[in-house]
This record gives structure tokens, sequence and C-alpha cells, in this order.
């Protein structure tokens, strides 16, 4: 009978399954050396002494902290959950700026005239509501000067695509400030990315006061100038740039956490290669910061050609303003210059780096990051191109503008699998 009960005995206590739920062994306490006393004593039975307040089970490594309920997750699963998190705050971060391009596109950001943070949430809903609010509309130089024909149904139309990206901007705030304190008072960030989170937060509420300080340089009075009413380029190109470097923070924090580390031999050329891949990004990021001027001049109505300007590689007015330095963010034509000049440059960097990449034995994920860089950055250009000689129809400008993002997103993408492990 001995035989036959415990080996089958033996083998169940001594398997992973029991040990996950038998106890940790006691710290070398007084009641630690009181335990290995009973096991000299002969027993067998393997019956521990009950948990005391502060000792832990190693179920899955998931710790209950007495009287404080807390749930503290292995490093590596909260790293998981972390990581999953960024990543939908940067799809959300993209959201934005893709419906705030089309709203720029629509001419719609400057239909709302006031700033509250949870009075404008509910919007108009009876006829009076209504035309109070095109009538306050109507008080602002946009109404006065370009729609000053305009009906309440058109109004309606251009209020719904700013209220729609005012709402979205608030998402965004939500889904970084709720999460992150959430995490925070579970314990699941580590000190380096508690630091990050708190940046990314402030980034976040920084974007909305910018978007507001953007849409009043709109509303502004201009007796001297007899311009079309829009918001200044400068304040676009800021209000734009936060937000690719609150996207470009939030998805290389993601796929850092996400994706594993590749070991690749520190090698001359794979040097090189990672700079190329970090100037290419730096490139890409300018030129789409470019395109903020572009919109906030409507400099891609000046010259609607290509590869030539009009009759010219070189136009004449590209240095009309004085001083100089002023053509390059208010002359227009420059700007559209410049804008072409930093889309062929960006083309030809990242032409450049796929071919470099395919003399440096690389793992396949890395190779098919350089390869989407490649593809995306010449299916830009053509968007671009397109756009250009079209006259900037709203779908094809709106989907270039994306198209900027997708590169962005896949440039970060291989910047982080050509990383260096650290040691």
């Amino acid at each position: 009978m001995q035989r036959l009960l415990f080996p089958p005995l033996k083998a169940l206590m001594g398997s992973p399954c029991f040990r996950l739920l038998v106890p940790r062994a006691a710290p070398r306490t007084q009641e630690s050396g009181m335990l290995i006393a009973s096991r000299k004593c002969g027993c067998s039975c393997g019956i521990r002494r009950p948990l005391r307040p502060g000792q832990y089970s190693t179920i899955s490594e998931v710790a209950l902290q007495s009287g404080r309920g807390t749930v503290s997750l292995p490093s590596k699963a909260a790293e998981r959950v972390v990581g999953r998190w960024l990543l939908v705050c940067s799809g959300t971060v993209a959201g934005a700026v893709i419906l705030g391009g089309v709203t720029r596109l629509t001419e719609s950001g400057l239909s709302m005239v006031d700033w509250h943070l949870i009075k404008e949430m509910k919007p108009p809903t009876s006829q009076e509501e209504w035309e109070a609010e095109f009538q306050k509309y109507q008080q602002f130089p946009e109404f006065k000067i370009l729609n000053h024909d305009m009906t309440l149904a058109e109004f309606k139309f251009i209020w719904y695509m700013e209220y729609s990206h005012r709402m979205w901007g608030r998402l965004v705030g939500l889904a970084y400030i709720l999460p992150a304190a959430y995490f925070w008072r579970k314990g699941w960030l580590s000190r380096g990315m508690k630091g990050r989170v708190l940046a990314l937060c402030g980034l976040v509420c920084f974007q909305g006061l910018l978007g507001w300080y953007m849409v009043k340089s709109g509303l502004e009075e201009k007796p001297d100038s007899h311009d079309i009413p829009r918001v200044s380029q400068y304040r676009l190109a800021a209000h734009l740039g936060s937000a690719l470097v609150l996207y470009c923070a939030s998805l290389w924090t993601s796929l850092s956490l996400l994706l594993p580390q590749h070991k690749l031999p520190e090698t001359r050329q794979l040097l090189w290669l990672r700079r190329c891949a970090h100037g290419t990004t730096g490139l890409v990021f300018l030129t789409a910061l470019s395109g903020a001027f572009v919109a906030g001049l409507d400099a891609g109505l000046v010259y609607n050609s290509f590869p030539k300007m009009g009759e010219s590689w070189i136009p004449e007015d590209l240095f009309t303003f004085s001083p100089v330095l002023r053509n390059v963010f208010e002359n227009p034509t420059m700007v559209q210059f410049d804008h072409r000049v930093l889309g062929i440059t960006s083309v030809t960097a990242v032409t450049a780096l796929y071919f470099l990449s395919r003399r440096i034995p690389l793992p396949r994920r890395t190779k098919m990051a350089a390869a989407t860089l490649l593809a995306l950055a010449y299916t830009q250009v053509g968007l671009g191109i397109s756009t250009l000689l079209m006259y900037v129809p709203t779908p094809l400008a709106a989907t270039h503008q994306s198209g900027s993002l997708a590169l962005l997103s896949v440039a970060l993408w291989l910047m982080n699998e050509l990383r260096r492990v650290p040691k």
C-alpha cells in the first residue's frame, strides 16, 4: 500500500502547481528558526505555519498588501499594460491632429468665439440658442470680411467641426490623465516612467491652452490689414508642433515597452545606420511642421504646378519681404518652396537609409520597418504633388496630412528597432 500511495503523493507535493498554493518560507527570524526546528523533528507532512501580515505567497507574483488592498503586478506585465495604454493615447493624439487638419481645411476653426472647459461641452439645442451663437460669431472679422452672406445652416456645419475637435481634445486629456492616476496609485509605474507620464500629462494640458491661444489670434481686429482673417501661422505651427511632440513621445515610449530589443552587433555600419535613422526622422518631423506654415498662409494655392513653380525652378518673388528672414515664415511663395525642398530631401534621405539597411544583416522586423518607411515616403510625395496640382481639395489634403503622421510613426518604429541595448 505504501508503494502505491507515497510516490504519487510526493510527486504532487513537489509539483510547481502545489508550490504556488503554499506560502513562501518566512525570513530568518525567530519564527523561521522554530519552523526549521520543526522540520528537523522528522515530520514530513509538508504543513507550514499560516502567513503572517507582510508575508506574501508566490501566486504568479501578484502581491496583495494587507490593509491597503493594492495590487502590484510583475514589472513585465505592468510594462505591457502601460505600453498598450500609451499606444492608445498616441492614437487619440493622431486623431486630434487629423481632425484639426480637417477643421483648418474647412475654415471652421474660428466658429467658436469663446472657450469654457465645462460649459461649452453642451452644444446649442434650441433655435434661440443657435441664433445667439450665430450672433456672437457675426461680431468677429471672419464673418464681416469673409462669410458675411453665411446662413445659419452653413454656420452649424463649421461650428460642429470646431466643436468635435475641441471635444476630441478633452477625450485625449481624459485618456492620459485618468489611467495615469490609476496606474500611479496601483504602483504600476517605475520611477523613471512616473516622470515621463507627468511630462506627457502636462503637455496635454499645455496643448489645450495653446489651442485657444492660437484661435484668439484669428479673432482679433486688424484695422491695417486687408487680408483674410486667419490664425497666426506661428501659433498654428506651435500648436501642431506640440501635438507632434506629444505623439512622438507617447509612441516611442509605447514601442520601447512593447517591442523586445534586438541584440545587434555594435559595428561601424550599424552606428551609421542608427545616425541616419535619427537624422531622417528629424527631417520627416521638420517637413510635417513646415506644413503648418503652408496651411496657415494658404501657401498651397500659390503655385499649383510641379516640378517647376510656374515657369521657373526658382520663382522671382521668393525674397519679397524685408528683412530676408521674414520670407521664411511669412512669404507664401517661400513657405511652399521650403516645404517642397524639405519633402524632396526627406524622401531622398529615406531612400538612402533603405539602401544602407540592405547592406547590414538585420532582423526581419527591422527590415520590414525600413521597407515600409520607403513605401510610405513615396506615397506621401505622390499625395503631396496630387494635392498641389488639384488645388488642395479637402479629402486629398487631409489624406496628405494623415500620411505625414504615418510616415513619422514608421520612422520612429525603425529608430526603436535600431536602439542600443543597455548593458
